[in-house]
Protein backbone atom coordinates (compact mmCIF):
# COMPACT_ATOMS: atom_id res chain seq x y z
CA UNK A 1 0.00 0.00 0.00
CA UNK A 2 1.38 3.42 -1.03
CA UNK A 3 2.16 6.28 1.29
CA UNK A 4 -0.51 8.81 2.11
CA UNK A 5 0.51 12.44 1.74
CA UNK A 6 -1.05 15.45 3.44
CA UNK A 7 0.89 17.86 1.20
CA UNK A 8 1.92 17.24 -2.41
CA UNK A 9 3.63 20.08 -4.26
CA UNK A 10 4.83 19.55 -7.82
CA UNK A 11 6.94 22.10 -9.72
CA UNK A 12 5.32 24.90 -7.73
CA UNK A 13 6.45 28.24 -9.15
CA UNK A 14 5.51 31.71 -7.97
CA UNK A 15 7.42 34.74 -9.24
CA UNK A 16 6.87 38.42 -8.46
CA UNK A 17 7.60 39.96 -11.82
CA UNK A 18 11.32 39.44 -12.23
CA UNK A 19 11.80 39.03 -8.51
CA UNK A 20 12.36 35.61 -7.05
CA UNK A 21 9.57 33.80 -5.26
CA UNK A 22 9.76 30.02 -5.46
CA UNK A 23 10.78 28.02 -8.50
CA UNK A 24 9.94 24.42 -9.50
CA UNK A 25 9.44 23.34 -5.90
CA UNK A 26 8.46 19.67 -5.53
CA UNK A 27 7.77 18.38 -2.05
CA UNK A 28 5.71 15.66 -0.33
CA UNK A 29 4.76 15.57 3.36
CA UNK A 30 3.54 12.27 4.73
CA UNK A 31 0.30 12.09 6.69
CA UNK A 32 0.96 12.22 10.44
CA UNK A 33 4.42 13.76 10.12
CA UNK A 34 5.84 16.81 11.88
CA UNK A 35 7.69 18.38 8.98
CA UNK A 36 10.14 21.25 9.19
CA UNK A 37 10.47 23.80 6.40
CA UNK A 38 13.78 25.44 7.01
CA UNK A 39 15.50 28.41 5.44
CA UNK A 40 16.93 31.86 6.10
CA UNK A 41 14.72 34.94 6.03
CA UNK A 42 13.65 35.73 2.47
CA UNK A 43 14.25 32.17 1.25
CA UNK A 44 10.65 31.70 0.04
CA UNK A 45 9.05 29.89 2.98
CA UNK A 46 6.03 32.20 3.32
CA UNK A 47 5.53 32.39 -0.45
CA UNK A 48 5.43 28.59 -0.63
CA UNK A 49 2.88 28.39 2.19
CA UNK A 50 0.61 31.11 0.82
CA UNK A 51 0.73 29.56 -2.64
CA UNK A 52 -0.12 26.04 -1.52
CA UNK A 53 -3.02 27.38 0.56
CA UNK A 54 -4.38 29.29 -2.42
CA UNK A 55 -3.97 32.64 -0.68
CA UNK A 56 -1.87 33.89 -3.60
CA UNK A 57 -1.87 32.61 -7.15
CA UNK A 58 1.04 30.70 -8.64
CA UNK A 59 2.06 30.56 -12.27
CA UNK A 60 3.09 26.94 -12.64
CA UNK A 61 2.82 23.53 -10.99
CA UNK A 62 0.25 22.06 -8.63
CA UNK A 63 -0.58 21.95 -4.93
CA UNK A 64 -2.62 19.11 -3.44
CA UNK A 65 -3.52 19.22 0.25
CA UNK A 66 -5.31 16.31 1.94
CA UNK A 67 -5.92 14.81 -1.47
CA UNK A 68 -7.62 17.95 -2.81
CA UNK A 69 -6.38 20.32 -5.51
CA UNK A 70 -6.03 23.84 -4.09
CA UNK A 71 -7.21 25.44 -7.33
CA UNK A 72 -10.37 23.33 -7.54
CA UNK A 73 -11.26 22.67 -3.89
CA UNK A 74 -9.85 25.68 -2.08
CA UNK A 75 -12.81 26.19 0.26
CA UNK A 76 -13.01 22.54 1.26
CA UNK A 77 -9.28 22.42 1.99
CA UNK A 78 -9.45 25.40 4.34
CA UNK A 79 -12.10 23.63 6.46
CA UNK A 80 -9.52 21.02 7.42
CA UNK A 81 -6.44 23.22 7.76
CA UNK A 82 -5.24 25.26 10.71
CA UNK A 83 -3.08 28.05 9.32
CA UNK A 84 -1.02 30.40 11.43
CA UNK A 85 0.69 33.21 9.47
CA UNK A 86 4.01 34.68 10.53
CA UNK A 87 2.29 37.97 11.45
CA UNK A 88 -0.92 37.85 13.48
CA UNK A 89 -3.34 40.50 12.19
CA UNK A 90 -6.82 40.96 13.68
CA UNK A 91 -9.42 43.72 13.95
CA UNK A 92 -7.80 45.89 16.64
CA UNK A 93 -10.99 46.95 18.44
CA UNK A 94 -12.36 43.42 18.86
CA UNK A 95 -12.03 41.53 22.12
CA UNK A 96 -9.95 38.38 22.07
CA UNK A 97 -12.95 36.16 22.87
CA UNK A 98 -14.86 37.65 19.93
CA UNK A 99 -11.97 37.08 17.52
CA UNK A 100 -11.72 33.45 18.60
CA UNK A 101 -15.47 32.92 18.29
CA UNK A 102 -15.51 34.71 14.91
CA UNK A 103 -12.83 32.31 13.62
CA UNK A 104 -14.96 29.35 14.71
CA UNK A 105 -18.14 30.84 13.22
CA UNK A 106 -16.37 31.25 9.87
CA UNK A 107 -16.11 27.45 9.82
CA UNK A 108 -19.65 27.02 11.15
CA UNK A 109 -18.29 25.07 14.13
CA UNK A 110 -18.73 25.19 17.88
CA UNK A 111 -15.15 25.24 19.18
CA UNK A 112 -15.87 26.75 22.60
CA UNK A 113 -14.61 23.79 24.65
CA UNK A 114 -11.36 23.38 22.72
CA UNK A 115 -10.78 27.14 22.64
CA UNK A 116 -11.18 27.35 26.42
CA UNK A 117 -8.59 24.61 26.88
CA UNK A 118 -6.15 26.34 24.53
CA UNK A 119 -6.62 29.73 26.20
CA UNK A 120 -5.88 28.17 29.58
CA UNK A 121 -2.74 26.40 28.30
CA UNK A 122 -1.42 29.58 26.68
CA UNK A 123 -2.59 32.02 29.39
CA UNK A 124 -4.72 34.03 26.97
CA UNK A 125 -6.74 36.92 28.47
CA UNK A 126 -9.95 36.73 26.42
CA UNK A 127 -11.39 39.99 27.80
CA UNK A 128 -8.68 42.23 26.38
CA UNK A 129 -8.95 43.98 23.04
CA UNK A 130 -6.50 43.10 20.28
CA UNK A 131 -5.04 46.62 20.29
CA UNK A 132 -4.06 46.15 23.94
CA UNK A 133 -1.98 43.05 23.24
CA UNK A 134 1.74 42.66 22.77
CA UNK A 135 3.13 40.83 19.74
CA UNK A 136 3.52 37.66 21.79
CA UNK A 137 -0.06 37.76 23.05
CA UNK A 138 -1.42 38.37 19.55
CA UNK A 139 0.60 35.35 18.49
CA UNK A 140 -1.11 33.26 21.18
CA UNK A 141 -4.53 34.32 19.88
CA UNK A 142 -3.41 33.24 16.42
CA UNK A 143 -2.45 29.82 17.80
CA UNK A 144 -5.90 29.38 19.36
CA UNK A 145 -7.63 30.35 16.11
CA UNK A 146 -5.51 27.85 14.17
CA UNK A 147 -5.96 24.95 16.59
CA UNK A 148 -9.46 25.25 18.05
CA UNK A 149 -11.24 23.34 15.26
CA UNK A 150 -8.81 20.40 15.57
CA UNK A 151 -7.81 20.32 11.90
CA UNK A 152 -6.23 17.40 10.06
CA UNK A 153 -3.37 19.58 8.86
CA UNK A 154 -1.55 22.38 10.69
CA UNK A 155 0.51 24.88 8.73
CA UNK A 156 2.58 27.20 10.91
CA UNK A 157 4.71 30.02 9.50
CA UNK A 158 7.39 31.09 12.03
CA UNK A 159 5.01 30.26 14.91
CA UNK A 160 7.27 30.91 17.89
CA UNK A 161 8.65 34.34 16.96
CA UNK A 162 7.51 36.75 19.66
CA UNK A 163 6.72 34.01 22.18
CA UNK A 164 8.68 33.74 25.40
CA UNK A 165 10.43 30.40 26.10
CA UNK A 166 7.64 29.16 28.41
CA UNK A 167 4.97 29.76 25.75
CA UNK A 168 7.17 28.22 23.07
CA UNK A 169 7.29 25.04 25.15
CA UNK A 170 3.50 25.12 25.65
CA UNK A 171 2.98 25.60 21.92
CA UNK A 172 5.02 22.51 21.07
CA UNK A 173 3.23 20.48 23.75
CA UNK A 174 0.01 21.26 21.90
CA UNK A 175 1.55 20.40 18.53
CA UNK A 176 2.66 17.01 19.88
CA UNK A 177 -0.77 16.42 21.40
CA UNK A 178 -2.64 17.01 18.15
CA UNK A 179 -0.05 15.08 16.18
CA UNK A 180 -0.55 12.10 18.48
CA UNK A 181 -4.24 12.31 17.60
CA UNK A 182 -3.37 12.00 13.91
CA UNK A 183 -2.84 15.56 12.69
CA UNK A 184 -0.02 16.47 10.32
CA UNK A 185 2.11 19.53 11.10
CA UNK A 186 4.06 21.61 8.57
CA UNK A 187 6.33 23.99 10.44
CA UNK A 188 8.19 26.82 8.74
CA UNK A 189 11.09 28.15 10.77
CA UNK A 190 14.62 29.53 10.71
CA UNK A 191 15.14 28.42 14.34
CA UNK A 192 17.29 25.35 13.83
CA UNK A 193 16.92 23.99 17.36
CA UNK A 194 13.12 23.78 16.95
CA UNK A 195 13.47 21.71 13.80
CA UNK A 196 15.95 19.32 15.40
CA UNK A 197 13.94 18.85 18.60
CA UNK A 198 10.42 18.44 17.23
CA UNK A 199 10.47 17.55 13.52
CA UNK A 200 11.00 14.12 11.98
CA UNK A 201 11.64 15.24 8.43
CA UNK A 202 12.67 18.58 6.99
CA UNK A 203 13.22 20.40 3.73
CA UNK A 204 15.72 23.21 3.25
CA UNK A 205 14.93 26.09 0.91
CA UNK A 206 17.28 28.82 -0.26
CA UNK A 207 16.58 31.67 -2.68
CA UNK A 208 13.29 30.10 -3.73
CA UNK A 209 14.71 26.68 -4.57
CA UNK A 210 14.49 23.46 -2.61
CA UNK A 211 18.01 22.31 -1.68
CA UNK A 212 17.27 18.98 -0.01
CA UNK A 213 14.70 16.91 1.88
CA UNK A 214 15.60 14.22 4.39
CA UNK A 215 15.10 13.01 7.94
CA UNK A 216 16.23 15.54 10.53
CA UNK A 217 18.59 12.90 11.89
CA UNK A 218 20.37 12.63 8.52
CA UNK A 219 20.42 16.38 7.96
CA UNK A 220 22.10 17.03 11.29
CA UNK A 221 24.58 14.13 11.15
CA UNK A 222 28.16 15.37 10.92
CA UNK A 223 31.71 14.37 11.81
CA UNK A 224 32.68 18.00 12.33
CA UNK A 225 33.97 19.09 15.74
CA UNK A 226 34.22 22.49 17.34
CA UNK A 227 37.72 23.06 18.68
CA UNK A 228 38.44 25.59 21.43
CA UNK A 229 42.05 25.82 22.53
CA UNK A 230 44.91 27.99 23.70
CA UNK A 231 47.90 27.54 21.40
CA UNK A 232 51.14 29.35 22.12
CA UNK A 233 49.27 31.60 24.53
CA UNK A 234 46.62 32.61 21.95
CA UNK A 235 42.95 31.51 22.21
CA UNK A 236 41.58 29.90 19.03
CA UNK A 237 38.13 28.59 18.13
CA UNK A 238 37.10 26.86 14.90
CA UNK A 239 35.11 24.00 13.35
CA UNK A 240 37.26 21.12 12.10
CA UNK A 241 35.92 18.52 9.62
CA UNK A 242 39.04 16.44 8.95
CA UNK A 243 40.92 13.63 10.67
CA UNK A 244 41.62 14.58 14.29
CA UNK A 245 44.92 12.67 14.15
CA UNK A 246 46.12 15.04 11.45
CA UNK A 247 44.99 17.99 13.53
CA UNK A 248 46.95 16.75 16.53
CA UNK A 249 50.00 16.06 14.37
CA UNK A 250 49.93 19.72 13.33
CA UNK A 251 50.30 20.74 16.96
CA UNK A 252 53.85 19.38 17.13
CA UNK A 253 56.22 22.07 18.31
CA UNK A 254 53.41 24.25 19.70
CA UNK A 255 52.46 24.84 23.31
CA UNK A 256 48.84 23.67 23.79
CA UNK A 257 47.90 24.81 27.30
CA UNK A 258 44.16 24.07 27.00
CA UNK A 259 41.88 22.30 24.49
CA UNK A 260 38.17 21.44 24.34
CA UNK A 261 36.63 19.29 21.58
CA UNK A 262 32.82 19.34 21.34
CA UNK A 263 29.89 19.02 18.94
CA UNK A 264 29.39 22.07 16.70
CA UNK A 265 26.45 24.42 17.06
CA UNK A 266 23.41 23.45 15.01
CA UNK A 267 23.69 26.48 12.73
CA UNK A 268 27.28 25.47 11.96
CA UNK A 269 26.05 22.06 10.84
CA UNK A 270 23.48 23.61 8.52
CA UNK A 271 25.49 26.53 7.19
CA UNK A 272 26.80 24.66 4.13
CA UNK A 273 23.21 24.27 2.92
CA UNK A 274 22.98 28.05 2.65
CA UNK A 275 26.35 28.63 1.00
CA UNK A 276 26.58 29.71 -2.61
CA UNK A 277 29.73 31.05 -4.23
CA UNK A 278 31.07 32.10 -0.84
CA UNK A 279 28.01 34.18 0.05
CA UNK A 280 26.09 33.41 3.27
CA UNK A 281 22.50 34.29 4.04
CA UNK A 282 21.57 35.48 7.52
CA UNK A 283 20.02 32.63 9.45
Amino acid sequence: MGREYSIELKNLTKMYGRSKGVSDLTLNVEEGDIFGFLGPNGAGKSTTIRSMLGLIGFQKGSAVLLGMDVRKQHGEILKHVGYMPSEAMFYPSMKVKDVIRFAADMRKMDCAEEAAMLCECLSVDTEKRIEELSLGNRKKVSIVCAMQHKPRLFIFDEPTSGLDPLMQAEFFKLVLKYNKQGATCFLSSHVLSEIKKYCRHAAIIRQGRLICTDTVENLTRTSAKRIRMVKDGVAEEFVYKGDLNQLFAGFAGHDISDIVIEEPELDEIFIHYYEEEGVHDTI
